[in-house]
């Protein structure tokens, strides 16, 4: 079994920065991918950033530049720094893997965090 843990969500002003991290753990032989989705009240979820084991980043066009995903290979680890954050950036954030366990190889999904940007 595999469990992602995120952390670092809250309350922040417009313009301030958050950084989001999200730690697999349990029964992982491999990680292939790692990402970001975002989920706003009342809209579809919506991929945020990826980025491979190999480093190989992929951003939304929202992203703008201001956010930046990264992998700490040894500790399973994923960040999303996020700068210059605006009201509409205001979601729940979860955390995806795409994970190569003892037997198969699926997505994991993390519990989420609240990220609350006021104007």
């Amino acid at each position: 079994q595999v469990q992602l843990m995120e952390s670092g969500g809250g309350l922040v002003q417009a313009g301030g920065s958050l950084r989001l991290a999200c730690a697999a753990s349990g029964s992982i032989v491999s990680i292939i991918r790692m990402s970001w989705y975002r989920q706003a009240p009342g809209k579809q979820r919506e991929l945020v950033a990826s980025i491979s084991s190999g480093g190989t980043t992929n951003y939304a066009d929202f992203t703008k530049g201001r956010f930046t995903i990264s992998i700490d290979n040894a500790k399973n680890t994923v960040y999303l720094q996020m700068n210059s954050l605006g009201p509409d950036d205001t979601a729940v954030y979860n955390c995806n893997s795409l994970i190569r366990d003892a037997l198969f190889t699926r997505n994991y999904w993390g519990q989420g965090t609240q990220v609350t940007v006021s104007s």
